[in-house]
């Protein structure tokens, strides 16, 4: 497994951002897709359709975006995830602090649900008092899934040798990782 300052040659040209909710996979995403001059396509959109309902077509989307030539996307949903690992030749593994992870999540939510921010297909965060109705809501996702990488992301380094992962352990080395594909 790599780290932030471990060089990355040849330059990556399809890359995964991975990590548990709120640790900043989108963000990043962004951040490399502009410094490497390639297209992000952020998952989340192309995954909820109105009322949260997965849409129909996400499979198909996610087929046909990772089968060009360069893209940067977030690692996330099962139906795709070996689809993903399959075409992608570099993995980013955000593994943050839970402290810190917690933190922006929540911070993120509650700023999204005071501003009722749209976010994908019309839907925009539920109440906060969903967090104890709703086993999905995602502080509480945040909270039961926070290992899951943990779990996930090493076994990768044998099932699929062609992956290179890089893992980043706080803030700073994402932006010096960030930096250093300039």
């Amino acid at each position: 497994m790599l780290s932030a300052d471990d060089a990355l040659d040849p330059r990556p040209r399809r890359i995964l951002v991975a990590g548990v909710s709120g640790v900043g996979k989108t963000t990043t995403a962004r951040r490399i897709a502009v410094v490497l001059g390639v297209p992000h396509t952020e998952i989340d959109a192309l995954f909820h359709g109105p009322g949260w309902e997965p849409r129909e077509t996400f499979v198909e989307d996610v087929d046909r975006f990772t089968s060009e030539p360069t893209w940067v996307t977030e690692w996330q949903y099962a139906p795709v995830r070996e689809l993903l690992v399959a075409r992608a030749d570099t993995l980013v593994w955000i593994d943050l602090p839970t402290r810190i992870t917690l933190w922006r999540l929540l911070r993120r939510t509650v700023r999204r649900r005071l501003r009722r921010v749209e976010l994908w297909n019309g839907n925009v965060e539920p109440s906060l008092w969903t967090f104890f109705t709703d086993r999905e809501h995602i502080l509480r996702w945040g909270i039961s899934t926070r290992d899951k990488f943990r779990r996930t992301v090493p076994p990768l380094v044998r099932s699929a040798p062609h992956l290179r992962i890089v893992r980043l352990r706080s803030q700073r080395e994402v932006d010096v990782f960030v930096q250093r594909l300039a």
